[in-house]
């Protein structure tokens, strides 16, 4: 057993050291893709609730220990997070934060049912745009506890044991969003965003251990202002840095090109991979196609990456190269995406 172990252990050593990782910055399509005919977008906030859900609304501020108006506030501060985004992306030629319609929703916990597309139309027909932002829900539970422990206080006649409160809060904000687009009367988005703020406050008695919590509301609708900008970056492509494996050992030219790539030649590392294309030996063309397919994605040549990929899987078996296929064809159909989200 101990004989097996040692041998199954120098096998993957081997697997291992025969390919080196590197890190790859790529940048993925956003979330959520916008028709290249919208130009101009309007903000609105329908997160207030009815006159038949304020009841309820005011009891859950009393239980939840909410200030007055921090929902109210948050969600204007959500809104001009959004629309201070939004004025920056190129992309619009005008945002426009419609503050003078006003809207209700009759739900506190669920998505609120979406507007119909008679006023959507409407919105966007009188105001010109062509497509609405909208918060839809708005909410934030908080959560208080109090605990204490014994310490030692210290006074002008030395240290007294003595007891010290502290007051936990949280506050968790929840925001809701849609997107409608009129003309496809389609809803582009809809999506439900949660934030945590927490905060404690310590003092000789539980009075004084609570007014370390008087700064709450302003921490809320910073986080309220930063959900806004959040939500305006799911129409943003972002980057992610992804691994890739590639082959270092087969021949000396694999040697000298690994150290070429170290120091970030790239170009002529793939020089001597492409002469081992040819080598006679199946296993090590395999790789060196393989490592071509590498240094294609790394030159942003995604159609040749995949081509050298699939030649090295169809000619040599390269298994790796397989995965490597899959991926790039992902890739490409995400390419495919930027691009419509790159028109203008």
């Amino acid at each position: 057993m101990k004989k097996l172990l040692i041998i199954v252990l120098a096998m993957l050593s081997f697997i291992s050291c025969k390919t080196q990782q590197l890190y790859l910055n790529v940048i993925e399509p956003a979330p959520v893709t916008l028709p290249a005919s919208i130009k101009s977008v309007g903000v609105i906030n329908r997160s207030i609730p009815t006159d038949e859900t304020k009841p309820l609304d005011v009891m859950d501020k009393v239980l939840s220990l909410e200030g007055v108006n921090l929902d109210k506030d948050g969600a204007l501060e959500s809104v001009r997070g959004l629309s201070d985004e939004l004025l920056v992306n190129s992309r619009f030629n005008e945002v426009k934060t419609l503050n003078d319609i006003d809207f209700r929703t009759s739900a506190l916990t669920d998505f609120p049912t979406p507007l119909t597309w008679e006023i959507i139309e409407k919105i966007c027909r009188e105001t010109k745009t062509d497509a609405l932002f909208s918060l839809e829900k708005f909410d934030t539970d908080t959560h208080l506890n109090y605990s204490n422990r014994k310490v030692d206080i210290k006074t002008p006649l030395g240290n007294i044991p003595g007891i010290e409160h502290q007051a936990n809060m949280e506050t968790i904000v929840k925001t809701g969003w849609r997107i409608y687009d009129p003309a496809s009367k389609l809803i582009l988005d809809e999506f439900l965003f949660n934030q945590s703020v927490v905060f404690t406050g310590r003092g000789i008695n539980p009075l004084i251990a609570a007014s370390a919590l008087v700064g709450r509301k302003d921490a809320v609708n910073q986080v309220s202002n930063k959900a806004g900008h959040g939500y305006a970056m799911r129409i943003i492509p972002y980057r992610i840095r992804v691994i890739r494996d590639y082959y270092v050992k087969g021949t000396n030219n694999f040697k000298i090109a690994r150290r070429k790539a170290q120091v970030g030649k790239w170009d002529e590392a793939g020089l001597l991979w492409e002469k081992e294309t040819a080598n006679s030996s199946t296993r090590i063309a395999g790789r060196a196609c393989y490592n071509m397919a590498i240094i294609n994605e790394i030159n942003g040549d995604l159609e040749s990456a995949l081509k050298w990929a699939q030649r090295s899987y169809e000619d040599s078996n390269n298994k790796l190269a397989l995965r490597y296929v899959r991926i790039i064809q992902n890739r490409l159909y995400k390419s495919g995406i930027l691009k419509m989200q790159e028109e203008k």
